[in-house]
């Protein structure tokens, strides 16, 4: 759907861009005065209400909110774009960092199966991604499918988690690019940092070059997606060069007896390394945000999202393959393993490749987060659940750059701080929360169409997904209690397969217009169920930590984000 072009008299573009009055922030009516906010505050329960059960459409994200922005970001991307910031954000250190130690704690050579589940699981949320990010291709996201089809409650719970995301991602990736970087010149992860004896520990190393690389990355972005676009491309096809080096000398120097024994952990093992190297896959939700600067959405994005993360999942398992021929599983060192590997065949020189391409990895990652994160923040902003101020896009660079600065300082203060290791696990569970919900959301779509399905289809459609994720969480549960009986797995599947026996026995009330997730509902569900099965492996202190945001994140939204977003439904309903 093509939005309106910009009209000349529209006053949003005749107004400077650098503004920062009251009314930029907080034009709504609930928030005029003291008296209309007490009003608004004392209608809390009537507002939720509705918000609850409020849903988006395709035309209000893709058209009404856009005006929001005052500009319109420039569709200056092509399939070959989308490709590379793909594997700019997904391939970063990830796979050298973490492939040595879950192949020598958990799996031995059987780490290419780990990296086969995950890699499956994560493609079949990119389906999701991909089948939304054609028919609704505007900067949200994830935001902005599940505000179409959960509604405007559970979105803001997914944009607060979104923000969440940004920030520790971003706060966390210039941590791990200073830790780098010093590693390289002196062995020793803070060797740049300063340490400050009166602050409290896991805050008490402050970090400068961690700020200094997150406010070059994120100007960068700033200045342009295109540019931004380009210069990962270039550095992408280098450091995929380097990969390839690394694929071929493990296949002519390696050792097929260095495989065996193939799973020395059992199955076990090979799940827990799954769970963990799941995130070596993470990252390509940032492109989906990218559709709205898209030329060719319903082209360039299944090209871009699909094909780039089928050639990254093959990518993975061979440098897992590789590694695994070099050295005996036994011998692997879970701190350098590709560099100690390398050592091991006399190719010293061959460390600072791995370093350099690793280095790579999390700056581009860096570069393309700072794109992402920018346009969920702007597409929330432009729902009003946080100020619209965020929302406005830049006349010249087509950029939303006050979303950018949110983001920027925001994760620059808490890298300079913080070590991250407090916050780390809450970014996983908002990851794989998210995943899970937009298969749900995905489910929803094909099954649900207001005002035209009937209730009783509705009734059973709702029955049937509420087996599929109650089985889900069983099998999670039975995993993570040591239960190895067969007789509760056999239950559980049993009730998973009957869940989706019934939905496929359903009328579809919506079919893909250009692309769609083939065998729905078993994908998404399956895509349910790994995802559920993800979030069991993290732990009580992850769910703990995740309440304790998300209960932090109501307050806010009783407050704010409430009465922001019903008095804009309500203008939308009045035009």
């Amino acid at each position: 759907m093509d939005v309106p072009a910009e009209e000349e008299g529209d006053p949003q573009l005749q107004r400077s861009y650098w503004r920062w009055s009251k009314r930029d922030f907080f034009p709504e009516p609930s928030f005029e005065n003291f008296t209309s906010y007490r009003a608004a505050v004392s209608d809390t329960c009537s507002r939720l209400k509705d918000r609850l059960l409020d849903r988006s459409t395709d035309a209000t994200e893709i058209v009404e909110l856009r005006k929001e922005s005052g500009h319109q970001m420039k569709r200056c991307l092509t399939w070959w774009d989308l490709i590379w910031l793909s594997f700019g954000s997904v391939v970063g250190s990830g796979i050298f960092t973490i492939t040595g130690q879950e192949a020598r704690q958990n799996a031995g050579p059987a780490i290419i199966v780990s990296y086969a589940i995950s890699g499956i699981t994560a493609l079949l949320s990119v389906f999701c991604y991909t089948e939304f990010a054609v028919e609704v291709p505007v900067a949200g996201g994830s935001f902005s499918y599940l505000r179409i089809e959960l509604g405007d409650f559970v979105a803001f719970i997914a944009a607060g988690n979104i923000l969440l995301e940004a920030l520790v991602g971003a706060a966390g990736l210039g941590r791990s690019w200073s830790s780098y970087f010093a590693s390289m010149i002196n062995d020793d992860p803070n060797f740049l940092r300063f340490r400050v004896k009166y602050f409290a520990e896991g805050f008490n190393l402050l970090d400068p070059i961690a700020v200094l690389v997150l406010l070059i990355a994120n100007g960068i972005a700033m200045s342009g997606t295109k540019r931004t676009s380009f210069l990962n491309w270039v550095t992408s096809i280098l450091s995929s060069l380097i990969i390839v080096f690394i694929i071929i000398v493990g296949f002519v120097r390696g050792k097929t007896s260095n495989l065996s024994p193939f799973f020395p952990y059992g199955a076990e093992g090979v799940f827990r390394a799954s769970a963990v190297v799941y995130w070596s896959y993470t990252g390509f939700d940032m492109v989906a945000t990218m559709a709205e600067e898209t030329k060719q959405p319903s082209r360039d994005i299944p090209i871009g999202l699909v094909g780039s993360m089928s050639v990254i999942t093959v990518v993975y398992c061979l440098m897992a393959l590789a590694l695994t021929m070099l050295q005996k599983y036994t011998e692997i060192d879970i701190n350098a393993a590709y560099s100690v590997a390398f050592g091991s065949i006399g190719m010293n020189w061959a460390k600072y490749l791995v370093s350099i391409c690793a280095l790579k990895g999390m700056t581009t990652s860096l570069l393309v987060g700072s794109l992402g994160q920018a346009r969920y923040t702007t597409q929330i902003a432009r729902s009003h659940m946080i100020p619209p101020w965020f929302a406005l896009v830049h006349p010249k660079t087509g950029t939303p750059i006050y979303a950018t600065l949110l983001v920027t300082i925001t994760s620059a203060v808490i890298a300079f701080f913080t070590s991250l290791d407090v916050l780390s696990s809450v970014f996983s569970f908002s990851t794989l929360s998210i995943f899970m919900l937009m298969a749900v959301a995905l489910l929803v779509r094909r099954y649900y169409a207001r005002e035209v399905t009937e209730k009783v289809d509705l009734l059973k459609f709702l029955a049937f997904l509420s087996l599929v994720i109650g089985s889900s969480i069983g099998i999670t549960v039975l995993w993570n209690t040591n239960s190895r009986g067969w007789i509760g797995y056999s239950v559980t599947s049993f009730v998973w397969l009957v869940g989706n026996l019934g939905m496929a026995l359903l009328p579809k009330q919506r079919a893909p217009k250009v692309w769609g997730v083939p065998l729905v509902p078993w994908l998404p569900s399956v895509s349910i169920g790994m995802n559920l099965f993800l979030i069991g492996s993290l732990g009580a202190v992850a769910f703990w930590r995740f309440f304790i945001c998300s209960a932090l994140m109501l307050v806010y939204y009783f407050f704010v984000g409430l009465h922001a977003t019903y008095d804009v439904a309500n203008s939308y309903e009045q035009k």
